[in-house]
């Protein structure tokens, strides 16, 4: 299957498929006689896969070492549920970020609501935000 036809099977671009080629997440496929890629139907399901893995949040490089268990021969399962543990923890540990800048911002709020700009004075930046970062613990 060449490119052209590969990328609209796909629903990704050209660009991209040399893109994943260069990359390492699609094998070098072999050529025709007038030099054109000639990608074997199975890239189809490897792209699906691609995109499925992005979709989780893994990253190239992770979809990458995937692959490559796979391609050796071995069951990636156990390599991936390691990835989807790391992603679940780094979810959890930017949630509790948000969840402490919401309740900053929250605050700020409060106080933007309660203060007259007409209080404020020329050697205050802003009254609303001054001390904001004491209040994160920093």
């Amino acid at each position: 299957m060449r490119i052209g036809d590969l990328a609209a099977v796909s629903g990704v671009t050209a660009k991209t498929l040399r893109f994943y080629e260069q990359a390492g997440l699609l094998p070098a496929p072999p050529r025709t006689a007038g030099g054109y890629r000639d990608y074997p139907e199975q890239t189809v399901q490897r792209l699906a896969f691609i995109r499925d893995a992005q979709g989780a949040g893994l990253s190239l490089a992770e979809i990458r070492s995937v692959l490559a268990l796979r391609d050796a021969g071995a069951s990636p399962c156990a390599h991936v549920t390691a990835l989807v543990d790391r992603h679940l923890e780094d979810i959890d540990r930017r949630l509790a970020e948000f969840q402490a800048t919401k309740a900053v911002l929250q605050g700020l709020a409060e106080r933007a609501a309660v203060t007259d700009p007409a209080d404020c004075t020329d050697a205050e930046v802003c009254r609303i935000l001054a001390g904001a970062n004491s209040s994160r613990g920093r």
